[in-house]
């Protein structure tokens, strides 16, 4: 089994390719363990589909259930685990960098870090208090005994902010702070994330998935973005077919659903190939 030291440099190395990698994000063990037998390499977390899998709202989830959540995806796969952890769970630059200290001791070998508050108004912070947080993080991340990947986001246009030009600021400055990916969610234009991309010199991660976002991994590539994930999609895209089948039943009293079901065999024999659930192969 690959040590966190073997994982934190494989990850880093991914991010050093020519071509854009694909990061799917599951939401528990066992979709950890499907992506990695579908053959993706690395693989990252969603703090909203785990808080949807536990019927609750985005950003309800406090630290200690999301480092036990980060926990038992990292301990159920082998592949590199980069963690979502919102916006490090305290405003202050010492509780940023108490969450990476922590966060590193749960197998985990990379995260990222929002730049606004975990309050309901989700309001960005000051431009340099935000570079700040950053810059407490990533020196936590070097002091750690592994490489540690360090995203930093910009959440301008998740907010309702969408604003290019302060955007492109913030993440220069988190660049400046020493982080080691550069993500602003929300982009959905391909001349947009090339702006991004063209105005730092770390790699830059995008977000599919979102509504209008449907660039295809070899455009993305082409104008180089270097990792690709897609936040919740992947749970809300379970969610929707269950939802549309509980409305089959309770609507129609029918079960047509099933037949767009994987099969009860086919689903056994893929957890099968990995019944440990150790990170072994």
């Amino acid at each position: 089994m690959a040590t966190q030291s073997d994982k934190g440099r494989l990850f880093r190395a991914l991010h050093q390719r020519e071509e854009a990698f694909i990061i799917p994000n599951p939401w528990d063990p066992g979709t950890a363990r499907l992506l990695q037998l579908l053959g993706f390499e690395a693989l990252a977390t969603t703090s909203a589909g785990f808080a949807f899998s536990l019927g609750k709202p985005d950003g309800a989830i406090s630290r200690e259930q999301t480092l036990e959540h980060v926990s038992a995806i990292a301990s159920a796969t082998d592949l590199p685990v980069s963690a979502d952890l919102e916006h490090g769970f305290g405003d202050s630059p010492t509780a940023v960098a108490d969450t990476i200290v922590r966060s590193a001791k749960t197998g985990i070998v990379g995260g990222s870090i929002e730049d606004v508050s975990g309050r309901s108004d989700k309001t960005p912070y000051e431009m340099q208090h935000a570079a700040e947080r950053i810059r407490a993080a990533s020196e936590a991340a070097r002091n750690l005994p592994f490489a540690f990947t360090l995203t930093a986001r910009s959440e301008n246009y998740i907010v309702g902010r969408p604003d290019l030009k302060d955007t492109i600021k913030r993440l220069q400055a988190y660049q400046e702070a020493g982080a080691d990916v550069l993500f602003a969610p929300g982009l959905t234009s391909k001349e947009d994330i090339a702006a991004v991309v063209s105005s730092v010199d770390r790699p830059v991660n995008v977000i599919m998935g979102l509504q209008g976002a449907q660039l295809s991994l070899a455009e993305l590539s082409s104008i180089g973005v270097r990792r690709i994930s897609v936040g919740s999609a992947l749970s809300r895209g379970a969610l929707g077919a269950f939802l549309r089948a509980a409305q089959e039943m309770k609507e129609n009293g029918t079960f047509d659903f099933a037949r767009e079901a994987v099969s009860y065999r086919e689903i056994s024999a893929m957890f099968a190939a990995n019944p440990g659930g150790d990170g072994s192969e």
